[in-house]
């Protein structure tokens, strides 16, 4: 108690706004020293925000005066780096390449062959890891072949297991911007229902349902599903384009996936309510990708009109 009150402020010091900018400027900062990055630093003001405002209610504060510090936070870059996303041809060299990863000091068995179907569900359907790491038999809903669909209620992203009432590193919740219990449908096209298949027949499910786990049968541990997909790039892709941006990170499975359906024309409402967020956040996200295919959509619109560039006159 002596140590949190040597080195913590008075709650009244907050209604000075040259300290309020000392925190702010704290904040944008790691602790090696180096600019946070544009998400992380928004996400500390706003809990800033709110704990002042919980002064305030408590009348430990007369006012929050966070807003009146001109003070201007880093830009968040939205729109996706259009060279992250692969194209079908590398998205099944990649699939294959996890598939294809052996552990040779027995009696282990290598995770990549149980994680084919974890960053296939990505690519072909734009599942977050968090909501592909939650993914249960009972959400499947597959033909033997052909379009399927995944419903979707839960996601687990990685907190920490300090911060959650578990204990465990996921922390279990609705999905984003979802009220509890609010399903999302997702389709899965042929070859995603024949990987999913493929997963339940040879991999097979957790005791509680859940597709993916490690070796034990727990959650998976970020680690090893960065070192499997390390490894696919490293194996699929050329020495060029392993050094470059192309899929570096699994999540770059979902930027590939939203922007294949937006190429095939499907209206940015759909695919906005596939992917589990906004039109105005998709149009933000995906700026560049929606700009390229400004060229198709004319013609499309010519097509329409009967346009052939002769006068009426």
């Amino acid at each position: 108690m002596k140590w949190l009150q040597a080195n913590t402020l008075p709650v009244s010091r907050m209604d000075d706004t040259a300290k309020l900018r000392e925190v702010l400027d704290q904040i944008s900062l790691k602790l090696d020293g180096k600019q946070a990055a544009a998400k992380t630093v928004n996400r500390k003001r706003a809990v800033i925000y709110n704990a002042l405002e919980y002064a305030v209610e408590l009348k430990l504060l007369r006012a929050n005066r966070l807003s009146e510090v001109k003070w201007t936070a880093p830009k968040s870059v939205r729109a996706i780096d259009k060279r992250v996303v692969i194209n079908p041809a590398q998205g099944r060299k990649l699939l294959a390449a996890v598939a294809a990863q052996k552990v040779d000091t027995a009696p282990r068995r290598s995770s990549g062959p149980m994680l084919k179907a974890f960053f296939a569900v990505m690519y072909y359907a734009a599942l977050r890891p968090e909501e592909a790491a939650m993914l249960c038999k009972r959400d499947l809903q597959l033909p033997e072949s052909g379009w399927g669909e995944l419903l979707l209620s839960e996601t687990a992203p990685v907190t920490g297991a300090a911060w959650t009432d578990s204990g465990e590193r996921r922390d279990r919740r609705q999905l984003k911007q979802r009220g509890k219990g609010e399903v999302r449908a997702v389709p899965t096209p042929p070859p995603l229902t024949a990987i999913l298949h493929e997963h339940l027949n040879n991999i097979g499910t957790a005791a509680d349902g859940r597709l993916f786990r490690n070796l034990t049968g727990g959650d998976i541990a970020e680690s090893t599903i960065a070192r499997v997909w390390d490894n696919a790039r490293r194996a699929a892709l050329t020495g060029e384009e392993y050094a470059s941006p192309l899929a570096r990170r699994p999540y770059d499975l979902r930027h590939a996936c939203v922007s294949t359906w937006l190429a095939a024309g499907v209206p940015s409402t759909q695919c906005a309510e596939w992917a589990g967020h906004s039109v105005a956040v998709l149009h933000q996200i995906y700026a560049k990708v929606i700009a390229g295919l400004e060229s198709a959509a004319h013609q499309r619109i010519e097509r329409a009109l009967d346009w052939h560039g002769e006068s009426d006159e």
